[in-house]
């Protein structure tokens, strides 16, 4: 008789719940998994913001290590932290519903300004260790400054609160999955398709080895193939531009009446425009040929201004 399903996970409360997610999903398909701990060089590393960072796969690297070497048999990702190139010799066989895919920006009370975009006082010091997020909203605050924050939800808010920041930006889908109450502080909501969000933001991604035959038939069940569809648009984008968590990309794909929705945003960096577009089409590979003809173009644009 198999043993249960080995879930690899980083430690952190944000994984963890992702983690006890898929316990549960599989709990209630008569499958019994226990969890596997595993700390990441991104876990590790926390007076860096992520663009300073050599190399990719800053939360992801050690867990599939521990995949190929038979130590997990499933790891569970947010999505949006995964590597675009997979490895050869694992994949993610599943993909979960979309949690909030928005950003939500966090303010001291003391910081508000009715009367001003997003209603923030002047020359405000944002907390964000995203570089997406720090050119989207450079855009529409130019006064702001930018405070590298690092650490998990729960500590990224304590920083707020003690003062290191006057504002913070983070996904909303972590806040919403750990219950954390921010009635203290001035909370808002950023429309993703004008603050667009990271590639699969709001998304699990669950990954196994390619020959598991076992995992494979579990995962396949718990499957959200609507889903994958718009990521793949959301994902493909990211990888064709060669980018991976530090490069200023925000894509958010939906799907109504078989009609793909692509809401973009990008820049080369804090000291470039940035490029806001939004296309529609049926066809997912045209939509991902017309959106990459836009980004090449201004890629090229931005380089030769500079």
């Amino acid at each position: 008789m198999q043993g249960p399903v080995i879930i690899g996970t980083r430690g952190s409360e944000l994984a963890l719940w992702q983690a006890h997610h898929t316990q549960d999903v599989l709990h209630a398909l008569g499958i019994e998994s226990r969890l596997e701990i595993i700390s990441t060089r991104g876990d590790q590393i926390q007076n860096l913001s992520f663009d300073k960072i050599e190399g990719k796969g800053f939360f992801t690297k050690e867990i599939e290590q521990a995949l190929m070497d038979q130590q997990i048999d499933i790891a569970v990702h947010s999505h949006k932290d995964l590597e675009t190139a997979p490895h050869p010799e694992l994949m993610i066989a599943a993909v979960s519903h979309r949690a909030d895919p928005r950003d939500i920006l966090i303010t001291n009370n003391t910081f508000i300004d009715p009367n001003q975009p997003l209603q923030l006082n002047s020359n405000l010091r944002i907390g964000t260790s995203s570089i997406r997020r720090k050119t989207q909203m450079q855009n529409v605050r130019p006064d702001a400054t930018f405070v590298d924050i690092r650490g998990n939800v729960p500590t990224r808010i304590q920083k707020l609160r003690d003062g290191q920041c006057d504002a913070l930006l983070l996904a909303a889908a972590g806040v919403t999955r750990l219950g954390i109450d921010l009635s203290e502080f001035h909370t808002q909501l950023l429309d993703p398709h004008s603050f667009v969000p990271a590639p699969a933001q709001g998304v699990l991604g669950w990954q196994c080895r390619r020959g598991d035959t076992r995992v494979l038939e579990i995962l396949e069940k718990i499957h959200h193939n609507d889903i994958a569809q718009q990521i793949h648009i959301e994902r493909t984008l990211l990888q064709k531009m060669e980018g991976g968590c530090q490069l200023p990309l925000g894509v958010y794909c939906t799907k109504k009446d078989n009609l793909f929705d692509v809401h973009v945003a990008f820049s080369m960096g804090l000291e470039f425009p940035l490029l806001q577009f939004h296309h529609q089409g049926e066809n997912a590979e045209n939509c991902i040929e017309t959106c990459l003809t836009k980004l090449f173009q201004w890629r090229e644009f931005s380089s030769a201004e500079k």
